[in-house]
């Protein structure tokens, strides 16, 4: 077996590193081979695994390479509250050696970012893990035009407006009063960020619907996100969304639960 590590963490404290020295021991002293991942798609050769240390920020860079390669994704918690990076280091090794887990197909987003869009648009990497987002980048309220299937809804006034799979449910979405959805889930999420209109509410859609955005402001740009990364994109450009034809493969080790999670990290 062979394990790429893909870590996205700055200093380590002398224990966690600690704890992170064992897990790569009892990895290579079962005859695993770890390769640490610096960039070069060659780290990736033959692997099995992507092993994802960090917090849930490092595990959603590293999704981007376990899709683009297909490799099933580990997240390994060295964070504050990871969901997604919610294994101890310690768990590791055991289930992987032993075979104790599962790999969850999870839903990724795709967007289309057509008419009015800047030159770095053409360039941008149009998925999600987690969510999109649109949001204002000066001081003007955004007017957000959403068509599902078709149909258009009213016009959110916001600061924005998130969609998100049932992965993101627990990241940004939740702190714009999202609910909490659990994985296995077939739904996106649409929340709007401070919204002006006062009656309107998070919206659970079909994860099958197809959705379009047109984006209004006084200002000339508006900021468009795909979990960490960001891209300006001009006022009334037309975004379309839905699920990407394929997932991406998460590993969920025998002692993990979505519930268990919730309850230690939530209270």
């Amino acid at each position: 077996m062979k394990v790429a590590v893909y870590n996205g963490t700055g200093n380590l404290s002398d224990a966690v590193q600690a704890r992170l020295d064992e897990l790569w021991d009892e990895l290579n002293g079962s005859g695993c081979e770890t390769a640490f991942y610096r960039g070069d798609s060659q780290d990736l050769a033959d692997c099995d695994f992507i092993l994802s240390v960090g917090g849930d920020g490092t595990f959603l860079s590293a999704s981007a390479l376990s899709v683009r390669n297909d490799i099933p994704i580990v997240g390994v918690n060295t964070g504050r509250v990871g969901f997604l990076s919610e294994n101890r280091p310690e768990d590791v090794a055991r289930a992987l050696l032993e075979g104790d887990y599962e790999i969850e197909e999870r839903a990724v987003l795709k967007a289309s970012i057509e008419g009015g869009a800047t030159a770095e648009a053409e360039k941008f990497w149009p998925y999600a893990f987690n969510e999109f987002t649109v949001h204002r980048s000066g001081a003007a309220m955004l007017g957000i035009d959403v068509d599902i299937d078709g149909i258009s809804l009213p016009t959110y006034w916001a600061d924005g407006l998130i969609v998100s799979t049932c992965s993101g449910s627990t990241a940004y979405s939740l702190s714009a009063g999202g609910p909490i959805v659990l994985p296995g889930s077939k739904v996106l999420i649409l929340t709007p960020i401070a919204p002006h209109n006062l009656n309107i509410r998070p919206l659970i859609v079909p994860d099958t619907v197809n959705l379009s955005f047109r984006v209004h402001s006084r200002d000339t740009k508006v900021v468009f996100t795909a979990d960490t990364r960001s891209l300006e994109i001009n006022d009334g450009t037309l975004i379309r969304m839905g699920v990407a034809q394929f997932s991406l493969k998460r590993v969920r080790l025998g002692s993990s639960h979505f519930i268990k999670a919730l309850t230690e990290k939530l209270f």
